[in-house]
């Protein structure tokens, strides 16, 4: 009897003790659990990149709100320069005037790169007759020169339609825009004015979609999720013909029209632990969803160096 309520007396203990663990595994989830509010902005292009992270992030952290809106690379900034931002989505590099609004109102911030990207040049499937452009060609189209003279098909090429070319892009907030501009016609945010323009690419689909004349560009990424509705061109980098691909960005043949993608990060925003755990989150697992998305990842040293470059600017803004 005495040796039952000894067994007895031990199970209580080793079930005391693992319930102890429990809840104290339990109480260490808890306090790694995180809530509260990140709104981020900007770029329509890296809009799929943010929102693919911020959808992995909170299936881990239910009880903490990302918010992730599209209002261009320009206006993300506007927003990003007055702190009503914690992160700026960004398809080109800040601008002078940018970082003095930002001065302004005493936001510092950091530059990380997330993936690279290439912009698609595209038009219509029942387009038969382009099989590629030169960037010489690209430039006569769009540049301000171009408005109210260059018109038709059979300007660019003589043996091309004569019939109006139907010209569709970002607005001229978006990052997309400017570098388009500044590779193509050779100084950004210089272009002709009279075509369709959007934040909203998939406006942009739809509008080259439904036009056999047209031809637009955009984002990569977006060419990807509407192969069955556009015809992806050729652009002539001086060597050769070559087609935006994972591959072709990656290694720099497609050129003049790839390029890095980045997000801002606001200096008070990383005394919210939400904030910091989500940046970390972001360069963790950008690489895998960068691709998931249809962009290409950076090398995983270079995420790994801007992690450590994140967590120095963390500290100095403590």
């Amino acid at each position: 009897m005495k040796k039952i309520v000894s067994i007895i007396a031990i199970a209580l203990i080793f079930g005391a003790c693992g319930e102890k663990k429990e809840n104290g595994e339990s109480a260490q989830n808890d306090a790694a659990a995180l809530s509260g509010t990140i709104k981020v902005d900007g770029s329509s292009t890296v809009f799929p990149i943010t929102e693919a992270v911020a959808e992995e992030f909170r299936a881990v952290q239910p009880d903490v709100k990302v918010t992730v809106g599209v209002s261009g690379t320009g206006g993300g900034f506007q927003k990003f320069s007055r702190g009503e931002t914690n992160i700026s989505n960004a398809s080109r590099p800040i601008k002078d005037k940018e970082i003095a609004a930002c001065a302004e109102n005493n936001i510092k911030y950091i530059q990380l790169e997330v993936a690279y990207d290439g912009l698609a040049v595209l038009v219509n499937p029942e387009n038969t007759w382009v099989d590629s452009f030169t960037v010489e060609e690209l430039k006569k189209i769009w540049e301000p020169a171009a408005q109210g003279k260059i018109m038709k098909w059979n300007q660019i090429r003589p043996e091309w339609p004569n019939e109006e070319i139907h010209l569709f892009g970002p607005g001229v907030a978006s990052g997309t825009y400017d570098y388009f501009t500044e590779a193509v016609v050779g100084k950004s945010g210089s272009s002709r004015g009279d075509f369709t323009a959007s934040e909203d690419d998939h406006v942009l689909v739809q509008g080259i979609a439904g036009d056999k004349y047209s031809l637009g560009f955009f984002g990569l990424a977006y060419y990807s999720e509407n192969q069955d509705k556009l015809t992806l061109i050729g652009v002539h980098n001086g060597t050769e013909v070559v087609k935006p691909s994972l591959e072709t960005v990656k290694n720099g043949r497609y050129s003049p029209l790839s390029r890095p993608l980045f997000i801002y990060v606001n200096s008070t925003s990383v005394a919210s632990s939400e904030v910091v755990e989500f940046v970390n989150f972001y360069l963790d697992n950008a690489g895998d969803l960068a691709t998931d998305v249809g962009y290409i990842p950076l090398p995983a040293e270079l995420y790994a160096s801007q992690k450590e470059n994140f967590r120095t600017f963390v500290e100095s803004n403590k």
